[in-house]
C-alpha cells in the first residue's frame, strides 16, 4: 500500500467516510482562515520573485518580474466572498499547469522606470521598496493567522 504525504490520498487505504470528513475538516478550516492562509502563501513567493529581481540587478537582459495579488485571489475564487475550488501540486510528481507560479498568479514583467542599454530592467531602489512593502504584508498576513489560531485554541480549551 503507498502512502502519500499530506493533503494526497493513501492509495487503497482511506475509505470515502474518512476522505469526507477530511474534506470537511479542510473547508472548514479554509473559512475560517480566510483569505490569509493564500494571502501568507502568495507573499511568500513574491518575496523568492523580488529577491531573484535584487540578485540579478547587473546581469544583462535580465527582465526583472513580480506577481499580482489580485491574480492570486481571482485564481483562487476568494474575492469578493466568493468561494472557489483550488488545485495544488503538493508533490514533485504531480500534474503543473504550464507558466504559472505562486498559487495560480502569472508572473509579470516589470516595465522599467529608467530602461539600460544592457537591457535590464531591474530598478534596485524600486525592487528594495517592493521587497519592503512585501515584507511588512507578509507580517500582517501572519499577525492575522496567529490570532485566528490563537481563537481556535481558546475555543478548544475552554476560553482563557
Amino acid at each position: 500500500i503507498e502512502v502519500w504525504h499530506g493533503r494526497c490520498i493513501s492509495a487503497g487505504k482511506t475509505s470515502g467516510r474518512a476522505r469526507q470528513m477530511n474534506a470537511n475538516q479542510n473547508s472548514v478550516l479554509d473559512r475560517h482562515f480566510g483569505v490569509h492562509a493564500p494571502a501568507l502563501e502568495f507573499r511568500s513567493a513574491r518575496a523568492r520573485v523580488l529577491a531573484s529581481n535584487l540578485t540579478n540587478a547587473d546581469t544583462p537582459n535580465f527582465k526583472a518580474r513580480d506577481i499580482r495579488f489580485e491574480d492570486v485571489l481571482r485564481t483562487k475564487g476568494l474575492e469578493a466572498g466568493r468561494a472557489g475550488v483550488q488545485m495544488s501540486a503538493t508533490h514533485s510528481a504531480h500534474i503543473r499547469t504550464g507558466g504559472v507560479e505562486a498559487g495560480g498568479a502569472r508572473l509579470m514583467y516589470r516595465n522599467p522606470y529608467q530602461p539600460t542599454l544592457d537591457g535590464n530592467t531591474v530598478e534596485a531602489e524600486v525592487e528594495q521598496g517592493k521587497f519592503a512593502e512585501n515584507a511588512v504584508q507578509y507580517q500582517a498576513s501572519l499577525m492575522f493567522l496567529s490570532g485566528k489560531i490563537r481563537g481556535l485554541r481558546d475555543a478548544i480549551k475552554g476560553g482563557a
